[in-house]
């Protein structure tokens, strides 16, 4: 949806886009990407969270309700990880494009780099970092504080039901963030798809040129295409992944 302003096929909504990949591709359709997904994501959440973790002990200095230390410690962690996780971004952007001429994960990756070299694979580094960096302190701050309170509402019953806590606060915070972001993610999206089926090719790569020529074309609604499914997304995967992240930290310490 966040790049169709850029390609030659008319915008649809929500419903619309989920009915045309099923009838294209079918349900597989849905997965489009996911290898690249896979070998992403596990080293640069690796990479994340032992970020995190070093700035929000460092930051923080002992305080658990110092929010700013949150969001900091957030911001160090994403420009650590968004270098580690972008390359396989943007092949999951391109592969996930309509009538992609990408095979695979890896026949992707191989044209990309002999036809447009490496840094293509970064052409969007500067825009995600800018991207997730008030993603992320909205996130962590947003989850460490609606943890927090969520605790205290409720403080017996914390061992018994600590991952309720953290799903709730962790897809609070993931839609927040991810709602607050969306100009951004389509301006990224947009950088990586750019020259590919049609789409456009920008003509200096700068932030300011991709977001004149979407508000040219589409005007401001332009910025916030795909936000619905953005949220639908993050909600879930920020439940799943700080619980697990929770459940696992309790485990290794054996508490």
């Amino acid at each position: 949806m966040q790049a169709m302003g850029s390609c030659p096929i008319k915008s649809v909504g929500l419903r619309q886009a989920l009915r045309s990949i099923l009838k294209s591709d079918g349900p597989m359709g849905l997965y489009r990407g996911i290898g690249a997904m896979g070998l992403g994501a596990g080293p640069a959440h690796a990479v994340y969270f032992s970020v995190y973790e070093a700035c929000k002990k460092f930051l923080s200095g002992g305080n658990p309700n110092n929010s700013a230390a949150h969001a900091a410690s957030g911001v160090c962690a994403t420009v650590a990880s968004d270098a580690v996780f972008t390359p396989m971004d943007m092949v999951k952007q391109r592969l996930q494009l309509n009538n992609s001429p990408y095979r695979g994960v890896f026949d992707c990756v191989r044209r990309v780099m002999k036809e447009e070299g490496l840094r293509a694979f970064y052409a969007s580094y500067r825009t995600t970092v800018i991207m997730n960096a008030p993603f992320t302190a909205v996130h962590f701050a947003t989850y460490e504080a609606a943890k927090r309170g969520l605790m205290e509402v409720s403080p017996e019953s914390v061992n018994d039901e600590g991952w309720v806590v953290h799903a709730t606060a962790g897809a609070g915070a993931g839609a927040l963030a991810a709602a607050v972001t969306t100009p951004l993610d389509v301006v990224k999206t947009q950088l990586q798809c750019q020259g590919v089926c049609g789409c456009d090719r920008f003509k200096t790569g700068s932030m300011r040129d991709v977001f004149r020529t979407i508000i040219e074309k589409d005007g401001y609604r332009g910025l916030m295409r795909g936000w619905m499914p953005r949220m639908l997304f993050h909600a879930p995967a920020a439940a799943i992944c700080w619980s697990t992240y929770e459940a696992s930290k309790s485990f290794f310490r054996g508490t």
